[in-house]
């Protein structure tokens, strides 16, 4: 029986594996294999990264890790760290 690798996927996982996680996530939605994703990097750090995209964003994490964010708590996001804390607790 093979196991899916998305399930639960946040559980119990380092910030470097959400990292590498999210450098892709990065890089499918701006469409940027350059992007390095660093706990201080900002909208204003990224070309393209509108209220759109950043929707996009998010849901595609949200796809990614399994998990869900309230809309204020995608308020309260700073920067890529805010993020990988919000995964964090949400595993």
């Amino acid at each position: 029986m093979a196991h899916s690798h998305d399930c639960g996927a946040a559980l119990s996982m380092t910030s470097n594996e959400i990292y590498e996680r999210l450098s892709s996530v990065f890089r499918d939605v701006f469409d940027d294999e350059s992007i390095v994703v660093s706990s201080q990097l900002t909208a204003s750090d990224v070309p393209g990264w509108d209220s759109l995209t950043n929707i996009r964003l998010i849901l595609t994490v949200e796809k990614t890790f399994g998990i869900q964010f309230s809309a204020s708590e995608i308020g309260k996001l700073q920067n890529v760290g805010d993020l990988v804390s919000l995964v964090r607790s949400k595993s």
